[in-house]
């Protein structure tokens, strides 16, 4: 699916990481995908990105739309001529905005569900939950810190930094095939968040990944980033 590259500003975006079993990953994504391995450990997660003015690129801000949404996320590799590729895998999409939910898979990449989100921001602290219409849900709370988390696989803010600036593609399941897009962030800097509680319905269905599987490990902030979308081949 070609898509015009879609311009716009992340308002605010935290990456909510997670550790996970390789074998239990490798149930849930598809072929030609993966596991990307770190550590010996699987890297999946969710994107809670609130977007402002998007709109293809060229055409003034005002005519942009803005919008509450939440990704779930699996890093993964590939083989592609010859060569190992690396990128997310989106097994689900969540949006506030109604318009996605009815183009996405034909305008925008992947089913989208409607959820209800409920954000709270102040003085550095963040409370986001969100109940979807397939009733998945989500919750964080956090506070912004200087100090990257200690137990973390990463070790420091700059290797996960890293990681995840390096998983800017993205594929989503559409019918038969998969839908690529790739973010292309103006600047990339992340700041780490506090985390004092969060919860995933999908990462905590033991039917899906059984108990234990799954482990918190970071999360990570950005905000006020100038960015684009632009679509890659679809597989």
């Amino acid at each position: 699916m070609k898509i015009p590259t879609i311009h716009g500003y992340i308002d605010r975006r935290i990456l909510i990481n997670f550790t996970a079993d390789p074998k239990a990953v490798e149930k849930v994504v598809p072929f030609p995908f993966r596991p990307k391995i770190y550590k010996d450990k699987a890297i999946v997660g969710i994107c809670l990105i609130r977007l402002k003015n998007i709109k293809p690129k060229g055409l003034p801000d005002f005519v942009g739309v803005n919008s509450e949404n939440g990704a779930h996320r699996i890093a993964v590799e590939w083989d592609e001529n010859g060569e190992t590729k690396s990128g997310v895998y989106i097994p689900r999409r969540d949006t506030s905005l109604k318009l996605n939910t009815l183009v996405g898979g034909r305008i925008f990449p992947g089913k989208h569900y409607h959820a209800k989100f409920n954000v709270e921001e102040n003085n550095g602290k963040y409370h986001i939950d969100f109940k979807s219409s397939d009733d998945t849900e989500i919750l964080i709370d956090a506070t912004e810190t200087n100090l990257f988390s200690d137990k973390s696989v990463f070790e420091t803010l700059n290797n996960a930094s890293d990681f995840f600036e390096n998983g800017d593609l993205g594929y989503s399941p559409n019918k038969d095939k998969f839908d690529g897009l790739r973010l292309k962030a103006y600047k990339w800097e992340v700041r780490p968040l506090d985390v004092l509680n969060v919860k995933s319905s999908f990462f905590e269905n033991e039917e899906i990944f059984p108990k234990g599987s799954v482990k918190f490990d970071n999360a990570l902030l950005m905000t006020n980033i100038e960015h684009e979308w632009k679509s890659e081949i679809d597989k």
